[in-house]
């Protein structure tokens, strides 16, 4: 009764997110205990954090900030360990709760290899936040830089090699309480702003052509068009905030796990500016504190991202985050006197409080792009993405009908889809495939399924109609059209020739259509090898005469060129045995006016007579 109240109030509770809460209970077994133990001397009760690209720029402050609660242990995946180490110890951040671990996001293995580390180092401690921060910007390369897995820079680092990343540690995330995957997006992804919008080039992955093809060297660009490295930073922020609603919509219900991307505001002093020309550099930063008020310092920027990693608020799912300050108007004179720094949508200031969940593009939003976009990045990365199933309710009556009702669901199943109406494109029946192991269940169903059909089926018959009585009319009536039977339709093979069309098959009943010449007379054939049409009729069109021919070797039934695209009927059988082998062993060519069909390997010649 105990266990049942708490049940009941956890279900309350937790309200809309189910059972879910249920999928991280574990029994307390010895390896389980032993794993706990050495989580807790490894990490006491800190959250753990990864970062890529916390050696400088907007991951450095924001690990900072996230060390500095003294609720996380940082975990910084970058490519330089020597110069992460300087930077820890430049900016005094606990040894004992950062570890940097390399990982070369130009290539797909270093990924992999970080990822396999990172499993090991962690003793089984599930991942708190993933932070996919890491990026490059090349504007002003006039072709494209190839990374080792050939492909472009820019697209691999800021996105394929995250992309890679998610699907490597997803599955491990789900046992945390509170995860959270954090994507750094960008207002030059979102051609809904001035900034998106409004400078050329415009993010656009177009139908994801370059994707498409594999983007390999030479294909440098998604769009598979022209390479401008401004374009390429562009379209892979663009790719990053679709991933983000991607995963929104196929993981967080089934795992927890919050997704979510930011705009963290133009950080115009960064080195993400780095390979920009030095009168750039020098400009630029003042050109946005004081005409576009869109300049947000290093450290503010890493507030923000720091926020949505730690803000309860912020564990909210499918969100693209922004902040906004106060009024931009009048700015002259206070801009001077902060140095750039006062308020604005986009730009500095605003506080803790102005965050708030911003609106995404069209682009961004495009559904049926974004389902393309992951699996042509799926393919191009060689992820693996864990298949994960929607919690459900731990009923123990649930799971022994579950049990009990499974395998006659199967056989059931295997039943219904022994047929499939319609035909393929090349006019032969829709045939489902089964195994060998189906193949046996529907067999023994049978046998077993006959015998009971005659003895407790007929006790069981008696009863329904006795006790449930009949159908009602309305269940019974009520359809617009009546079913068209199976097409029987199993091998056609059809040709043209001057006089018209020759179709040889084994059973068919089709209709070969073509243009009516009215008036025209059918045209008929000599019997090749002697042996006649099984039921060969075809009706009058339009005056015209039906055509008739006599049998191939008997095995299939070859029908005579017909008059001037007249309209027939052919019908004709053979033997079930030859019918799955019969499209393989006829073979037909035309020459001129006589056409020969080889049957069984034996060649027939036809000739057509008006």
């Amino acid at each position: 009764m105990m266990k049942t109240c708490l049940c009941m109030l956890a279900l309350l509770y937790h309200g809309a997110n189910g059972f879910q809460f249920m999928s991280k209970w574990k029994l307390p077994t010895p390896v389980n205990v032993a794993q706990e133990a050495a989580i807790e001397e490894k990490f006491g009760d800190k959250k753990l954090v990864v970062i890529t690209g916390t050696s400088s720029g907007l991951g450095r402050k924001t690990a900072g900030a996230l060390l500095r609660t003294g609720q996380y242990h940082v975990v910084g995946a970058v490519r330089d360990l020597d110069k992460m180490e300087a930077v820890a110890e430049l900016d005094e951040w606990p040894l004992e709760r950062f570890t940097p671990m390399e990982c070369e996001l130009n290539s797909f293995q270093s990924v992999r290899d970080f990822c396999d580390n990172l499993k090991e180092w962690k003793v089984g401690k599930p991942i708190d936040r993933l932070i996919c921060n890491a990026g490059v910007y090349q504007p002003s390369l006039p072709y494209a830089k190839w990374s080792v897995d050939d492909h472009e820079q820019t697209m691999q680092i800021n996105y394929l090699s995250h992309f890679l990343m998610i699907s490597e540690l997803l599955d491990d995330m789900t046992e945390a309480k509170d995860p959270r995957v954090i994507m750094v997006g960008s207002v030059t992804g979102n051609d809904n702003t001035v900034g998106g919008g409004g400078v050329y080039p415009i993010a656009d992955l177009k139908n994801l052509d370059g994707f498409r093809a594999g983007f390999k060297n030479p294909i440098a660009m998604a769009d598979g068009y022209g390479f401008i490295g401004a374009k390429a930073y562009k379209d892979s922020k663009l790719c990053l905030m679709m991933l983000s609603n991607m995963l929104h919509a196929r993981y967080h219900k089934r795992t927890g796990i919050a997704f979510s991307s930011i705009y963290p505001g133009c950080l115009a002093e960064s080195p993400l500016f780095r390979e920009k020309r030095a009168w750039f550099r020098r400009y630029f930063p003042v050109f946005m504190k004081y005409i576009t008020g869109g300049f947000v310092s290093e450290e503010e920027a890493g507030q923000r991202l720091f926020q949505v990693a730690h803000d309860p608020r912020c564990s909210k799912s499918g969100v693209y985050w922004s902040w906004n300050g106060g009024p931009r108007e009048n700015r002259g004179l206070e801009a001077l006197e902060k140095g750039g720094q006062i308020s604005g949508g986009g730009g500095a200031g605003g506080g803790w409080d102005s965050i708030y969940e911003n609106d995404q593009s069209d682009k961004v939003n495009d559904i049926d792009l974004s389902v393309e976009l992951f699996k042509y990045s799926t393919e191009i990365t060689g992820a693996k993405w864990p298949v994960k199933k929607t919690v459900v309710s731990p009923c123990p009556t649930l799971k022994v009908i579950g049990a009990i009702s499974n395998q006659m669901i199967a056989k059931e199943e295997l039943k219904r889809m022994a047929e499939k109406p319609g035909l393929n494109e090349d006019g032969t029946p829709i045939k489902p495939k089964l195994t060998v192991k189906k193949k046996a269940v529907l067999v023994t169903d049978k046998v077993v399924g006959g015998i009971l059909s005659r003895t407790v089926g007929r006790v069981a018959r008696f009863a329904n109609r006795r006790l449930l009585g009949k159908l009602p009319e309305e269940a019974l009536t009520g359809s617009f059209q009546e079913e068209k039977p199976l097409a029987k339709a199993i091998s056609v093979v059809s040709i043209s020739t001057p006089e018209g069309d020759i179709v040889a098959a084994d059973q068919v009943e089709f209709v070969a259509d073509a243009p009516v010449a009215s008036g025209s007379n059918g045209a008929t054939a000599p019997a090749a090898n002697g042996a006649s049409l099984n039921g060969a009729a075809a009706p009058v069109a339009n005056g015209v005469n039906g055509a008739t021919s006599h049998a191939a070797s008997g095995s299939n039934g070859v029908a005579a060129p017909h008059a001037n695209g007249s309209q027939h009927v052919f019908s004709s059988t053979v033997d079930e045995a030859d019918q799955e082998s019969i499209q393989d062993e006829i073979s037909v060519q035309v020459f001129n006016k006589d056409t020969i069909i080889e049957v069984q390997g034996e060649e027939k010649t036809v000739q057509a007579s008006a």
